[in-house]
């Protein structure tokens, strides 16, 4: 389906994130991602006083995770939706959260003194038709070597994937190719998930479009009950495999 034919609230962010934000938030999936992320930028020594841009920051929940777990960083968050900016704002006072559409071309005179040193661009890219623009745009707030940790799904897509926008979903391969074309050099890539993340994931897509109804609502005690389970059964996932795909890179010198 091409751009001109998709349905223009798959790309309303202001909706999506007030209608969704919460559920896709505090489930097991986001809690996975939030803690590999964090493992990783620990890892490239991302520590106190470190620049940390998040791209497509969202209500900001994950740089509330890694001012959490890492404190002391610098926080700025890049986002579409002004509903997401007012609410990442309110959540997350020390931070500075920008409202920017990355698919057009950024003014320089836009663009912060202190760019950042670390990077996240989590469950973004598989929304763009064209996510080297993003990428390349989103640099511009990036210091030369900044490590970049990108997260995208792989697997099946299913149909709450679909009404949020998912434009397609990508192996560790088929992303770090977009992100070495974008600039960056791209130092490890990881199939995290196998096999608990896979199942949480087939559960969505035999779920169907009664998913996106249920997402809406308040969670049942079975729904409760079931991120529970597999919030715990996460923690023995394999990075090999799996469903999540991630990448860490560098941003090249100019």
């Amino acid at each position: 389906m091409t751009t001109e034919t998709r349905p223009a609230e798959i790309d309303d962010w202001d909706q999506h994130w007030a209608q969704f934000g919460a559920i896709m938030e505090s489930g097991p999936l986001s809690m996975y991602r939030k803690k590999l992320i964090v493992d990783l930028l620990r890892a490239e020594g991302c520590r106190a006083g470190s620049g940390v841009l998040d791209v497509g920051s969202g209500r900001g929940a994950m740089l509330e995770a890694i001012c959490h777990a890492i404190p002391g960083v610098r926080a700025t968050g890049l986002e579409l939706s002004e509903v997401g900016v007012r609410a990442a704002q309110k959540r997350l006072p020390s931070a500075r959260f920008i409202h920017r559409d990355l698919l057009v071309p950024v003014e320089p005179n836009t663009i912060p003194c202190d760019l950042a040193e670390f990077a996240v661009c989590s469950e973004v890219l598989e929304h763009v038709d064209v996510p080297e623009v993003m990428l390349r745009n989103a640099a511009r707030y990036m210091s030369a070597g900044c490590v970049i940790v990108v997260t995208v799904p792989c697997g099946p897509m299913s149909e709450f994937e679909r009404h949020l926008g998912h434009r397609r979903h990508y192996s560790p391969d088929e992303i770090a190719g977009v992100i070495e074309r974008s600039g960056f050099e791209v130092r490890r890539r990881i199939a995290a998930g196998f096999p608990f993340l896979n199942l949480f994931r087939l559960m969505m897509v035999i779920r169907g479009a009664a998913l996106i109804d249920d997402a809406a609502k308040a969670p049942t005690l079975a729904v409760r009950l079931t991120r529970t389970v597999f919030a715990g059964l996460f923690r023995l996932n394999l990075n090999l495999l799996g469903w999540q795909t991630v990448v860490v890179a560098r941003k090249r010198a100019s």
